[in-house]
């Protein structure tokens, strides 16, 4: 019981003496807020000293902080930086036209006008089919459109002289139309026997040889308009709405990362696949000067926005038992605590979610005796540096190492 007794004057005694040193002592707020005590005894109606904001402690005593005046620190200028995913995926390149050149009908090939490797122009003729027989047809065809339009041409005196019936008029008529019909029909059939190239292009490899005898839909050649490529890719489907058409891309040749070229979104697709969850989009890019092949596989980047953040330097981050945050310096000089949430690391910057502007600094060194509303005297302000690396990247099965 004497025990009890002893060891409760000494912690009464304790008690008192802190306090007392709390109440008459300005210089112990620094002391007793890193404690986590000064905030508590003040909400408890206690009537603990403040130190004057200027530094200095009450009486005349010595400067807080020594070396008298306002604290001298070096700041850093916040930089606002945005914050966005880098999406990258794999993709594979297409021509933007292509086409296969087969004929519609079946017969003797009797000439290839290209090489394989050649550059035609729309409308060049690619191949020919043997085609005899629709030439003597277009020569009995424009045969008889003469004798019908000279049979026409007499009905037409007759009839100014009033001895044509309406009958040999209208039969005149006909014959002609049907000549001119049968003209055109010969022509088509032999059009029908000669390739021609659709559009501006490149030829690929041939394999057939004049005097081969094909059938219809036989392949003759393929033509591809690769001047510009198609690229398609696939982005998880929590990108849904985060992409859209005109939007830009970076890619390079998995053959060679080094050689970048942009492009840009040209559609999105109108459902996620079910089979692997993934949304595909195409895209294009610019070959005119040929140096990419369809068939290629590319790596895709995508910079998707993101929100600014504040970007400092990790050094300017402090903690307490309520957590991370700054000492941050407005236009007066005087300092603030403000709460930080880090959302990205850096090699030698930090993205946070706080309560800061531009025109905000952060205190970079001489933060041991700084308290809320100090004044400080900066000595230097800094700017941040590695704000300008590259945001995170999206993995392509969707997730971001940085979260």
């Amino acid at each position: 019981m004497k025990l009890a007794k002893t060891a409760f004057v000494w912690v009464a005694l304790f008690l008192a003496a802190v306090l007392g040193w709390a109440i008459f002592l300005p210089a112990s707020q620094p002391i007793l807020d890193r404690a986590g005590l000064w905030e508590p005894m003040k909400s408890l109606g206690i009537p603990v000293a403040e130190a004057p904001a200027n530094g200095a402690q009450g009486g005349g005593g010595p400067p807080f902080g020594g070396g008298g005046g306002a604290e001298r620190v070096i700041a850093q200028q916040v930089t606002f930086v945005e914050y966005g995913d880098r999406l990258g995926a794999i993709g594979t390149a297409e021509a933007l036209r292509s086409v296969i050149l087969t004929p519609d009908v079946g017969g003797r090939l009797t000439a290839l006008h290209v090489q394989s490797g050649d550059s035609v122009t729309s409308g060049d003729l690619i191949a020919e089919i043997d085609a005899e027989p629709q030439r003597l047809a277009i020569n009995r065809a424009e045969i008889a459109l003469q004798d019908a339009q000279a049979r026409a041409d007499r009905v037409a005196r007759l009839r100014d002289s009033g001895t044509a019936t309406d009958v040999q008029i209208d039969d005149a008529a006909l014959s002609l139309r049907q000549a001119e019909l049968d003209l055109r029909e010969a022509q088509f059939e032999l059009s029908r026997r000669q390739i021609s190239a659709p559009f501006d292009g490149y030829v690929g490899l041939l394999s057939l040889e004049p005097g081969n005898q094909i059938n219809a839909g036989t392949e003759i050649a393929r033509l591809d308009d690769r001047a510009r490529l198609r690229i398609n890719f696939e982005v998880p489907e929590r990108l849904v709405g985060l992409i859209a058409a005109g939007d830009r891309f970076e890619i390079s040749p998995l053959s060679r990362p080094t050689d970048l070229s942009e492009g840009v979104v040209r559609a999105v697709d109108a459902r996620v696949s079910q089979d692997n969850r993934a949304l595909r989009i195409e895209g294009e890019i610019d070959n005119s000067d040929d140096r990419l092949r369809p068939g290629m596989a590319f790596r895709v980047t995508v910079l998707l926005p993101g929100e600014a953040y504040p970007a400092i330097d990790p050094l300017t981050v402090q903690w307490d038992r309520r957590g991370s945050f700054v000492w941050a310096v407005g236009d007066d000089d005087t300092v603030r605590r403000v709460s930080i949430d880090i959302v990205q690391r850096r090699d030698e910057a930090v993205l946070v979610r706080a309560d800061l502007s531009e025109d905000d600094r952060v205190i970079l060194e001489g933060v041991q005796n700084l308290r809320p509303g100090a004044a400080v005297n900066i000595t230097e302000t800094r700017q941040v540096n590695g704000a300008d690396e590259q945001a995170a990247e999206i993995q392509p099965d969707g997730t971001n190492p940085d979260i």
